[in-house]
């Protein structure tokens, strides 16, 4: 699928590429919507609304994926309720063995998140995401998401990277598109994310729903 003689690091968004993006779905959606209705006495509905509308005013924009932001937008112990759920932190079944074939490969392995350090945190002591990586770079590190070219102007520079010989994989066509933008070589969608999920269609990038599809070509380089 890739030329992997061509590249020389990969680029990997966390949730719901390397983690099941089932955590964040049900935290956000399910978790938050009930904990708001439940302290200010909300039905479901109105709790919902509330959730959806606070949401959509910052979607897209660092503070959409800021935890102390939503802590004080909400009134919210975000952290606490995060500690609730950490059973269903949950490693892809397919991350490990691709994220070692990589290493194998002597190709970098660099996590770039739009998740907050704290969220970051507490999902690499829950797994083993970190023996799989080289280096890591939230976005609030640079004051940019991902889906800004500056974000992307920090990565390389702090890293030293040819974009060119980068390949960038992520669930999100949106963000893979402003890799593109910024001269990222290659892409890869993510299918399935949320395992309890039907799987995304992707328009516009090569996706997969298995790492292992990858391994043949990669270990062949």
């Amino acid at each position: 699928m890739f030329p992997w003689n061509e590249i020389d690091t990969v680029l990997l968004d966390m949730d719901g590429t390397l983690l099941d993006l089932h955590f964040d779905n049900h935290f956000w959606l399910s978790l938050v919507p009930a904990e708001l209705s439940r302290q200010r006495g909300l039905n479901s509905q109105a709790a919902q609304a509330l959730v959806e509308s606070s949401y959509d005013k910052v979607f897209g924009t660092l503070d959409w994926y800021c935890l102390d932001y939503w802590e004080s937008e909400l009134g919210l112990d975000i952290i606490g309720l995060h500690k609730t759920l950490v059973d269903r932190i949950q490693l892809r079944q397919d991350s490990m063995p691709f994220l070692s074939a990589l290493g194998a490969q002597k190709k970098s392995r660099i996590l770039v998140t739009n998740a907050h350090p704290k969220s970051l945190a507490l999902k690499l002591e829950h797994t083993e995401l970190a023996a799989g990586l080289d280096h890591m770079l939230s976005s609030h590190e640079t004051g940019y998401p991902k889906e800004h070219p500056h974000f992307w102007q920090h990565l390389f520079l702090q890293f030293q990277l040819d974009p060119r010989r980068c390949l960038f994989i992520d669930d999100n066509e949106n963000i893979l598109q402003a890799a593109k933008d910024a001269g990222v070589g290659y892409q890869l969608g993510i299918t399935n994310p949320d395992s309890q999920k039907p799987n995304k269609v992707f328009s516009d990038f090569p996706a997969i729903g298995d790492y292992h599809l990858l391994l043949d070509d990669l270990l062949a380089d």
